[in-house]
């Protein structure tokens, strides 16, 4: 047992089992999310929840402005690119200068955001009185630990995904969910959110202690010495500056949608964000994880001049979001009441509390084939080494997302912010495709266009199946209790997605085929 586990970890993975391995450890992230606000919907007030998600703004600033930009767009390239030239020595130069100037910001960023906390969280939440403005402070300030451990983490990622070795990196996030679970369930009625912001700190260090030993097996020391002379050190540097523009314009838009909420109700901030961890569960599980697993590859395409492959691969992932995500949306705007209902309907959430979420979740579902497709279309520049180009796409969404989702939020409250960033990032994804046409020719010939319309009509059949199975199931089952919820929300989901995938082989839709062939595989 110890022998094939320890093979699972070390064993290097393709593309198709990358795919499979990120699959299924963020579905089942994604289902520990769902737990998680379950549980901390039951035991913390909701008006209390808004406090606790809005400490997350700053810390997370800090760790998107300097650790996710720099891996996600330059680290990756540039490592696999000097393995690929088998230069592993001077790979493992540029790795320990990534963390050892990672630690020396995060830890300078750390001990001014925990000095100026107290006006910075002014900005942050306008709207909350005094007592709840002082809770989030100390809040963030727990929670300030966090972006360290992260960031050490994602940069043990970067190295373990250019390897692809993408078991220990999967499940890392499960470890992350778990202990925010445990300490939710053991500490949150005797020490209410400032339990659950420990659980977060000694989760996000568990992120990363569990992905060091196969790190350092594979070649990673630590070493207090920073080659700051290396091309590699400062190519990164280059690179990863328009993405920490662009993650920071992410961030702004967090904050301004965070100081909004907090302006319109007593529990907006917690609404906004339940309805977005739901959403973000397909766009992760079938959005970010194809992303990931074809990152590293499109890397080395680029890199050998291989460019016909690297546009075809980008076409077969496109194809496969697209295959998923449609049908996602109709199930997310379709249930969304029954969904909200069963994740979070509990304890201190009440009606309105699930009337609100439902609504601002169907807005944010219209956006999921566009935030499905975005990572991908981003990690196309990030292998090309053009990270000007998706930082100014995105900062574009971020303005019109601001701009769109505080004229909406006065009209329909929460929801609207929702309804800002969908339109957001659909112009986002627009355009990102747009310029990535113009440097790699991406064929979207006759037969793309008539996948579209194959799960289109596919998704449409679904949609009436789910309408015709919530109706019939809704008349026998008590819709006061949790089992008839989960009866009827399941039985629409079971039901539509049969039909859908029964529709989609008799198209001859090309993914069916794949998805079975994977399967096979695995069952050997």
């Amino acid at each position: 047992m110890v022998k094939k586990l320890k093979q699972i970890v070390n064993k290097k993975n393709s593309i198709a089992g990358a795919s499979i391995i990120l699959i299924i450890t963020l579905f089942l992230s994604n289902v520990l999310g769902v737990f998680r606000d379950h549980f901390l919907t039951q035991k913390i007030p909701t008006d209390l929840l808004s406090v606790y998600y809005a400490a997350f703004r700053l810390p997370d600033l800090i760790f998107n402005l300097l650790i996710l930009g720099a891996i996600s767009s330059a680290f990756i390239p540039v490592f696999t690119n000097l393995l690929a030239r088998n230069k592993n020595e001077e790979a493992w130069q540029v790795a320990q200068s990534v963390v050892n100037i990672a630690v020396i910001f995060l830890g300078l960023a750390i001990i001014l955001l925990f000095i100026f906390m107290p006006w910075l969280m002014y900005l942050v939440v306008p709207g909350f009185e005094e007592t709840k403005r002082t809770m989030a402070v100390d809040l963030a300030r727990i929670m300030l630990l966090s972006p360290l451990f992260f960031g050490l983490s994602y940069i043990l990622g970067g190295i373990l995904n250019s390897y692809k070795r993408f078991f220990v990196y999967a499940i890392a996030p499960l470890v992350y969910n778990i202990t925010i679970i445990v300490g939710t369930l053991f500490f949150a009625d005797k020490y209410s959110v400032y339990g659950i912001a420990v659980a977060v700190v000694i989760g996000a260090f568990l992120h990363f202690f569990i992905q060091l030993p196969i790190a350092i097996k594979l070649g990673f020391k630590l070493k207090f010495k920073i080659f700051w002379q290396h091309w590699g050190v400062r190519r990164i540097g280059v690179l990863m500056l328009p993405r920490a523009i662009a993650l920071g314009g992410n961030q702004v838009l967090l904050l301004v949608f965070t100081a909004i909420a907090s302006s319109i109700g007593g529990y907006g901030i917690a609404v906004y964000n339940l309805a977005d961890n739901i959403q973000t569960m397909p766009m992760v599980v079938f959005g970010t994880s194809f992303a990931t697993a074809i990152f590293p590859t499109l890397s080395e395409y680029y890199s050998q001049n291989k460019f016909t492959d690297f546009a075809t691969n980008i076409l077969k992932v496109t194809r496969t979001i697209l295959f998923f995500m449609l049908p996602m949306i109709i199930i997310l705007i379709l249930l969304r009441a029954e969904i909200v209902r069963l994740i979070l309907g509990s304890g201190y959430f009440g009606w309105q509390q699930t009337k609100d979420t439902a609504d601002t979740l169907a807005y944010f579902s219209l956006s999921l084939v566009a935030t499905g497709l975005a990572p991908l279309f981003n990690r196309a520049f990030y292998a090309m080494h053009n990270t000007r180009i998706p930082m100014a796409v995105s900062l574009i969404g971020v303005v019109l997302s601001i701009a769109f989702g505080k004229i909406l939020s006065l009209k329909i409250g929460v929801p609207g912010l929702a309804l800002g960033y969908t339109i957001g990032n659909v112009i986002t994804t627009v355009l990102l495709y747009f310029f990535l046409q113009k440097r790699v020719e991406i064929k979207l010939n006759k037969e793309f266009i008539f996948f579209i319309i194959k799960i289109i009509v596919a998704s449409l059949f679904m949609a009436i199946a789910v309408q015709e199975i919530k109706y019939i199931i809704g008349t026998f089952v008590d819709m006061q209790r949790f089992w008839g919820v989960a009866v009827k929300a399941l039985a629409a989901i079971a039901g539509g997605g049969l039909i859908y995938f029964i529709s989609c082989w008799v198209f001859s839709c090309e993914e069916m085929s794949a998805v079975k062939q994977i399967l096979n595989r695995y069952k050997r």
